[in-house]
């Protein structure tokens, strides 16, 4: 078994005066956003409120210049996302863009995608939606079956996606599907990009979750026909380049700060008179949130560097979900004070809400199951 390593960054990538200037920006553009809206973290949706955020340059950040970003690097994107969070901040409008797609864009990417698309996602304008998850097969990405089949200029895809966050208002979606076969299960796919606006033979149908909210889709391709330049990367490398992707989508600290609302209303109300076993559950709790803030900025430091930690990836993941899902149990255990949406005391709104998002936590960006067989793999244990 070959141990993983968790470096921590190097000294003077605090970025505190980074830091200090988003939470003066947040603090005024946030004034009157409530708690229970807080609580929807990353899940906010706002045009209006990406499109700030680029004009401050905090959007495309590691992008090179030449395509709108502007070539800051991992760690100071860090900095920015991990403010974001901790506000609550409604972001989603541009955070699967930024994230992954954009970078995804730019390394595989044909010249005419990066220019095309790349500085629109930079200056906040588009959403993107990830289309991987199928019916059936869930996060075991290898069992997609949803077939490109190559015609005359271009490609005929059917086939069905599900979960697929926010698909009703995205403008594009990064396509894994399978274009050939082959004797290699991670063989015979290729990615690609998908103008939702602009394409015919595409049914998007809600997917209500259990706060009666509408973020997940069903994507269904009936025939759909896409040029030959939509095709991401090359024909046949979807595998490696959907997992490279994926080490974007699960290292964030979105990973363990989507229920951060809830410790805050938690704090807030043991603050002044907490018993001591009050206090010792809050003090785990920090620890624990202190430990994979540590990790999770590693990671960072890994892709600011050009590394690929994919398996760190997947621990970071991992243990953030458990993490997030033992919150509302640890605020039951410590206030007794049932869950009420949409009501006036915000801990009980705040709670309310994430007792019902928390079953999301563990399938988004892959399922314990399955990356707990990645790190497994990656330990060289299977």
């Amino acid at each position: 078994m070959t141990l993983t390593a968790f470096s921590p960054p190097p000294p003077g990538t605090d970025f505190d005066d980074l830091r200090q200037e988003v939470r003066t920006f947040l603090a005024e553009e946030l004034a009157d956003f409530p708690p229970e809206k807080r609580a929807k973290s990353w899940n906010g949706f706002s045009r209006d409120f990406s499109r700030k955020l680029a004009q401050r340059g905090w959007v495309g950040m590691t992008f090179p210049k030449e395509y709108g970003g502007h070539a800051r690097n991992a760690l100071e994107r860090y900095v920015v996302s991990e403010e974001l969070l901790a506000a609550g901040a409604p972001v989603i409008s541009h955070w699967i863009a930024d994230r992954q797609s954009g970078p995804l864009i730019l390394a595989k990417g044909t010249d005419d995608q990066k220019r095309r698309i790349v500085p629109r996602i930079a200056a906040g304008e588009l959403c993107f939606c990830i289309g991987m998850s199928e019916p059936d097969s869930g996060s075991d990405l290898a069992a997609t079956r949803t077939m490109a089949t190559e015609v005359e200029g271009g490609f005929r895809i059917n086939g069905t996606k599900v979960w697929t966050t926010y698909a009703h208002v995205a403008d594009y979606m990064i396509l894994f599907c399978r274009t050939g076969k082959s004797d290699d299960r991670h063989g015979g796919m290729s990615q690609f990009l998908v103008d939702l606006k602009a394409t015919d033979n595409i049914q998007i149908t809600p997917i209500i979750d259990l706060s009666g909210e509408h973020h997940f889709n069903q994507v269904v391709f009936d025939d759909t026909f896409l040029p030959s330049d939509a095709l991401l990367g090359e024909k046949g490398e979807g595998w490696s380049q959907v997992m490279s992707e994926l080490a974007f989508e699960r290292s964030g600290p979105e990973r363990f700060l989507s229920s951060f609302a809830l410790i805050e209303e938690l704090i807030r109300l043991l603050r002044d008179d907490a018993t001591e076993a009050q206090q010792a559950e809050i003090g785990r709790l920090s620890a624990h949130l202190m430990v994979l803030r540590q990790m999770s900025r590693s990671v960072a430091g890994m892709l600011n560097e050009g590394e690929n930690p994919s398996l760190q990836a997947a621990i970071v993941k991992d243990l953030g979900a458990l993490f997030e899902k033992d919150i509302p149990r640890l605020a039951r255990s410590l206030v007794s004070r049932p869950a009420v949406p949409g009501g006036s005391d915000s801990y009980a709104a705040v709670l309310a809400y994430t007792e019902l998002a928390v079953p999301s936590f563990s399938l988004r960006g892959g399922t314990r199951e399955i990356l707990r067989g990645i790190i497994a793999r990656g330990l060289g244990l299977r």
